[in-house]
């Protein structure tokens, strides 16, 4: 199918159109690079074009390249993909030198781009190569390469352009932060050269009067110099010394990516253009071969993409869009759903017991809006319509219209139970009750509904403004139509759901728990808290244990340990008892965590973390020989690891795809990894059998192999082989 359309007009300027017919968005495609090379070389064969405007025949320009093409080039192994990674080098270069004599640099044709919306990706690789780049005045179109977010880097070009056009301190953002800005912003950075109301024929007009000199790139020019200075130069040489610090800072040496991306721009900066292409080239095919980026290219981008467009959605259930939420209780989750919803365009009955309190859950949006407008990311009217959509209220009869209830009230049965039974007498006979409970099972619940069919669980995680995830629970009599409105829900307020069976703390929480327990274990066990601490950031984890436990605060931990404790009676394990005893001692000392200014860490009067709390280690003093750090991250990993075997074996996870991303965004496991089973993929089942072993010998039966592992290692099976025919890898 043509992705590429060419059109000359009279005035000898030729126009590329680019217009995937069967994609909402332009991608790239082989066959659509062929394509392009094609037209190009009509352009600079023939005398009668005189130059050409790329430009798409979308609202946008491109969202990037079909990641399929890099599956495709890995099946001819790193070969493969180094030859298709330099064809598309070869046709951006064809473009920048267009024609030009290589020793005058004259006579070759000027190509500008015109980006009437979004270019990321190679959607502005492209376009950097061209002479020119003209963009529409559309606020709402992002611009730039955020490759590094998905585990690669921008290897047709972007990262070499971008450097030697910039300076190392001046792309950095862009590169390693992936950074996206709007059209201004992308002109005032120096990313694209002209930010005009009509595009296309402001880049004719340049194209019909560019001279020789306008085409020619500094790089091309002779004696240029990298802005900023290159690596031997001195300024040049710290920026690049503080580059690498910066990323071994921000990434802790465990995302492949950005050492790669970092490396060919040093490599490159020592060398002629044309040479640090290949070194470009080389460095992203290593990134490509290794098992990191594919799993986080499978994740975070296909995965990711496959459950929010419904995925795991039953197909036969017509459209559940929700009109009117009813949100019950206006505390942090309750205030924080009240305000994605209303800023989503649903109309929301934000109920509390007392008025003041629901009017303090409506304040919470209003604030949450004023610092839009402070970053002018958010207007007046917006603001206003948003908290026009907010009804804050004592009386359930506002309930009247609902399609949808979210209770958010305090974590108790009695009192969940009492609050579903005065909602289903107000609302209509096929509303949606959905409980935003984050441990108590779905099936009880239900029991207080009349209609356990429309009884499911939605848990947002906190700050629900702010977390991507939300983890959709079925009860065992949960309907089709309840998980499609959830699921339909999650959409409109720009989620990405999982779907789980019911289970006592269901997927997130039952693997969350057991690596903030694990942390407080081996503090009690003697283990120096910083070791604990920072072997979990040196494995990929935003936060270690400690830090997560005082941001999502030791109380709550304390009355999820004693509800558990009074639910399992006999059942509950005796090797808890450690991790009750420190986090019962810190609660009775008053250290809750951040919301108290005082938790496992110390706090300033601002709230600002100082460092771990030395009344940890009067506490519980350190053993004199400490474990190797591998230890302790086995430890980490492993007690959230084999919960996950675990809930896939027990059938509470039901798709391998949404235990990786739900991992990844729901408590942010080691991205880098691509989730739980990706990374028991990476190290393979019998390794992860041998640790397991070892670990239950020194440690406990918490560590027990689940049989599912032990029977992958022995046929020599991964996950995503026996489980993700489905969702296979990038």
């Amino acid at each position: 199918m043509t992705e590429f359309h060419f059109d000359l007009a009279d005035d000898g300027i030729a126009t590329i159109t680019w217009d995937c017919a069967d994609k909402s968005m332009n991608v790239l495609s082989m066959e659509g690079a062929q394509e392009l090379n094609d037209h190009i070389d009509r352009v600079l064969s023939d005398d009668a074009i005189k130059g050409a405007v790329i430009t798409s025949g979308k609202p946008d320009f491109a969202a990037g390249m079909d990641l399929n093409i890099l599956a495709g080039m890995k099946e001819n192994g790193a070969e493969g993909v180094f030859e298709g990674v330099m064809s598309l080098h070869h046709i951006l270069r064809k473009i920048e030198r267009a024609g030009m004599d290589p020793k005058t640099n004259k006579g070759g044709k000027p190509i500008a781009a015109a980006l009437p919306g979004t270019a990321l990706g190679i959607g502005l690789e492209l376009p950097l190569s061209c002479h020119r780049i003209f963009a529409a005045d559309n606020p709402k179109a992002k611009i730039g390469l955020p490759e590094i977010k998905v585990g690669i880097f921008p290897g047709s070009g972007g990262t070499t352009r971008l450097v030697r056009k910039m300076g190392l301190m001046g792309a950095s953002q862009y590169l390693l932060q992936g950074k996206m800005v709007d059209p201004k912003g992308a002109k005032g950075a120096g990313i694209i050269d002209e930010v005009v109301g009509d595009p296309v024929a402001a880049a004719r007009e340049w194209v019909a009067n560019a001279k020789d000199g306008d085409i020619v790139k500094p790089w091309d020019a002779k004696g240029y110099r990298m802005p900023g200075g290159g690596p031997y130069h001195p300024a040049g040489f710290m920026n690049f010394v503080g580059a690498n610090a910066m990323v071994h800072g921000q990434t802790q040496g465990v995302y492949p990516a950005a050492k790669a991306m970092l490396s060919a721009v040093y490599e490159g900066a020592l060398v002629d253009f044309d040479t640090a292409i290949r070194i470009e080239a080389r460095w992203f095919t290593n990134v490509i071969m290794n098992p990191s980026s594919g799993n986080m290219i499978r994740s975070l981008f296909i995965n990711k993409e496959a459950l929010e467009k419904g995925a795991v959605r039953p197909q036969d259930v017509p459209d559940q869009r929700v009109k009117k939420v009813g949100i019950m209780g206006a505390g942090m989750m309750g205030a924080g759903i009240a305000y994605v919803s209303a800023n989503a365009g649903i109309e929301v009955v934000l109920i509390d017991q007392k008025q003041d309190a629901a009017d303090k859950g409506k304040s919470y949006s209003e604030g949450i809006l004023d610092k839009g407008i402070k970053r002018k990311k958010v207007t007046e009217e917006k603001k206003s319509e948003v908290l026009g959509r907010i009804t804050a209220t004592t009386e359930y009869s506002a309930l009247e219209g609902c399609d949808l209830i979210v209770e958010a009230v305090f974590e108790d049965m009695s009192i969940k139970a009492e609050v579903t039974k005065k909602v289903l007498e107000v609302v209509p006979d096929d509303c949606i009750f959905a409980s935003n409970t984050s441990t108590l099972p779905i099936t009880e619940l239900a029991k207080a509904s009349d209609k356990p069919d429309q009884f499911i669980g939605i848990h947002f995680f906190s700050p629900v403004d702010k977390m991507l995830l939300v983890e959709i629970i079925k009860g065992k009599e949960t309907g089709d139509r309840a998980v499609a409105k959830a699921l339909d829900y999650a959409r409109q307020i720009r989620k990405t759901p999982i779907v789980v069976n019911d289970a006592r703390f269901f997927y997130a929480n039952r693997c969350i728990i057991p690596y903030i327990n694990e942390g407080a274990r081996m503090v009690t066990e003697g283990v120096e808290p910083a070791l604990v601490e920072n072997a979990a950031k040196m494995l990929g984890m935003p936060l270690g244990p400690l830090q997560l436990t005082d941001e999502t605060s030791i109380d709550l931990g304390v009355k999820i340990a004693k509800a558990t404790k009074a639910a399992m009676g006999n059942a509950y394990p005796a090797d808890a008892k450690p991790v009750d005893d420190l986090l019962f001692w810190m609660h009775d000392q008053g250290r809750d965590g951040r919301k108290a200014n005082a938790g496992f860490y110390e706090y300033s009067d601002t709230g600002k973390r100082l460092g771990l709390w030395q009344g940890l280690r009067d506490k519980y003093p350190q053993v004199d020989e400490q474990p190797e750090v591998t230890q302790v991250q086995h430890r980490l990993m492993m007690s959230q690891v084999l919960e996950a075997v675990r809930a896939l074996e027990d059938g509470v996870l039901m798709d391998i795809r949404e235990g990786d991303v739900g991992a990844i965004l729901g408590w942010g496991f080691a991205p880098w990894s691509g989730g739980p089973l990706s990374w028991l993929d990476i190290i393979g089942a019998a390794k992860a059998v041998e640790i397991c072993d070892d670990l239950t010998e020194k440690f406990g039966e918490r560590f027990t192999c689940p049989a599912l592992l032990r029977d992958m290692a022995a046929k020599g099976d991964t996950f995503y082989g026996r489980f993700g025919q489905s969702a296979k890898a990038a």
